[in-house]
């Protein structure tokens, strides 16, 4: 299965490309993994925590790595046959558990990524630059460990909607990449409105293109746990069509 794996890993690796972006839409349950899979233009598949939490009937603060777990399992499940990369919203990795959790992770075949964030929920506070950067490293051995030594790490850094600087982001974004992570996510944060074009233009170069963002649509919306709500909305127009205000 590791052979497997690791393959699939390659593939998802091989999808980050510098100058070419790869676009992925979030995904929460099995329906919605199914759809997106089906579509031959979509090159792999994410989960989001937020929806995660939010199909759970949680806030994302509450999610817990059984709960996350519980739902990637589906999700990994029904969209095995598509043979599509699943990257996984693993928050700030939960603690101690973290090894744990790459390992339940691997074990689904499928999983070939993760996204880990640089806040600690635990103490809502920010883990020191090379803690950071070491837990990124901890997952990278598991995944070689279990054969899988192209695990693809998207680094979160959550520092400038904290009211952290770009230099601080850019400090940690090289050393979670020096430490293995395939790319960094920078969050803007909505208080701010996210990310400005001349900070994008700026990571971009100090991450020699290795950085990845929210996609904004229309209205306000970004990529993320976005098409959820989109969904929903859709699904109480139709309803209301039928019941009626």
């Amino acid at each position: 299965m590791s052979t497997d794996t690791n393959t699939l890993a390659q593939a998802f690796q091989s999808l980050h490309k510098p100058n070419h972006p790869l676009i992925l839409t979030n995904i929460y349950d099995a329906l919605s993994a199914k759809t997106i899979a089906a579509i031959p233009s979509s090159p792999a598949l994410a989960t989001a925590s937020h929806a995660i939490a939010e199909a759970a009937g949680i806030n994302d603060d509450d999610l817990t790595l059984p709960a996350n777990l519980r739902a990637t399992r589906i999700i990994a499940d029904a969209i095995k046959p598509s043979r599509k990369p699943l990257t996984v919203d693993l928050q700030d990795g939960y603690g101690a558990h973290l090894e744990n959790a790459i390992g339940e992770l691997l074990s689904l075949g499928n999983v070939v990524g993760i996204n880990l964030e640089d806040f600690n929920r635990d103490t809502n506070d920010f883990f020191p630059v090379s803690e950071a950067a070491d837990r990124v490293r901890r997952v990278l051995a598991v995944a070689r460990e279990r054969g899988v030594p192209n695990f693809v790490v998207n680094a979160r850094c959550d520092l400038l909607a904290h009211g952290g600087t770009i230099e601080e982001v850019i400090e940690r974004g090289k050393a979670y990449l020096d430490a293995g992570a395939t790319t960094v996510f920078v969050w803007g944060g909505s208080a701010r409105g996210g990310l400005k074009r001349e900070e994008v233009v700026r990571l971009v170069e100090a991450f020699e293109g290795r950085l990845s963002v929210l996609l904004k649509l229309k209205d306000g919306l970004s990529y993320g746990p976005a098409l959820q709500g989109v969904a929903m909305a859709r699904i109480r127009e139709v309803a209301v069509g039928v019941y009626g205000t």
